[in-house]
């Protein structure tokens, strides 16, 4: 026999599930730096194969992969707001944003891998550079990259801004846009890389050093490598759920320390790039404890936007013994 009864709370089956989506900002944004990214790769592309020079394909190809990656987080937002109001989406379509910047990710690690492999074996079998050619090539895609990254810190300044709106309480706690944050960092390490093929290239038409280019290369994959750890990290945390030691947990834990009654169980997780969900148990002996009392304390802190309350009363239970 239980030893105590229960009460259970029910949230309006009318409300929908939207709690976030990206902003129009970021959406804009990162489409314009995929056809600019498209567009430079098809350059690379073309003058590679008029020119015969392997270095031009071969960035070329490497570029590609970035457009991909770029325009898999430009249809992760606009899937995410397609299907915003569909019912078989029980926390909202979010994820699909997180979803996106995790195999962005994974497509980064990739192009680490494929960079460091180039490298050594470039360091074992060298081949004649076009040194004039690849320096010209690597300085105009540094320009482009300099441009897509302004386009995307413009993008993730906007959508701060949008989501420092309509707040009375300031809950900052350094959540960011990861699907935004995927694009930018693929535009980023592209930068990154020309910066040192342009110094490896440079070295080497100056000095004779052959060696340094595919040595750049090496230190250019690690730190994509590093770039794309953090990032998978960072998504696989709020793909897997691991919310249990955000801030937001000790705040709810709070407010139910101040009541009179007993937390028993508490899950929290995200469903929003600041918004969080929670299922929470209380035992208490005040029959005027509601879930409804317990939802406008939690509602001080308003980054919890989803909350499902189960209160159980053991004045109920000593009733039903006798």
């Amino acid at each position: 026999m239980k030893e105590l009864t229960h009460h259970h709370s029910v949230d309006d089956l009318t409300h929908d599930h939207i709690f976030d989506q990206g902003s129009h900002a970021a959406e804009r944004g990162t489409r314009l730096v995929m056809w600019i990214t498209a567009a430079m790769m098809v350059v690379e592309i073309a003058t590679g194969w008029w020119f015969n020079s392997m270095a031009l394909l071969a960035d070329g190809w490497h570029m590609s992969s970035h457009a991909l990656a770029i325009g898999l987080s430009a249809f992760a937002y606009a899937a995410a707001r397609r299907y915003a109001r569909d019912p078989r989406f029980a926390f909202g379509t979010w994820k699909i944003e997180i979803l996106a910047g995790y195999t962005s990710a994974v497509f980064l690690l990739g192009i680490a891998a494929l960079m460091a492999f180039g490298s050594v074996e470039r360091i074992f079998t060298p081949e004649p550079i076009h040194y004039r050619e690849a320096i010209v090539i690597a300085a105009i895609g540094l320009v482009v990259n300099i441009a897509c990254a302004t386009i995307l810190g413009h993008a993730h300044h906007d959508h701060d801004h949008d989501h420092g709106h309509g707040h009375h309480h300031d809950h900052d706690h350094g959540h960011h846009d990861l699907n935004l944050k995927s694009a930018y960092v693929h535009v980023i390490a592209d930068a990154a890389t020309s910066v040192l093929a342009i110094g490896a290239l440079a070295g080497g038409w100056a000095f004779g050093w052959s060696w340094l280019d595919p040595a750049m290369g090496i230190v250019g994959a690690v730190l994509v490598a590093v770039w794309a750890k953090n990032l998978i990290v960072e998504t696989g945390k709020v793909l897997l759920d691991r919310e249990m030691d955000a801030p937001v947990v000790e705040e709810i834990r709070d407010v139910v320390a101040d009541g009179a009654a007993r937390l028993v169980d508490l899950h929290v997780w995200r469903v929003g790039q600041q918004s969080y969900a929670c299922a929470l148990s209380l035992v208490t002996d005040d029959p005027a404890l509601t879930p409804a009392r317990v939802r406008e304390q939690l509602g001080i802190h308003e980054e919890i936007v989803h909350a499902t309350i189960e209160i159980h009363y053991r004045p109920h239970m000593l009733a039903s013994k006798k």
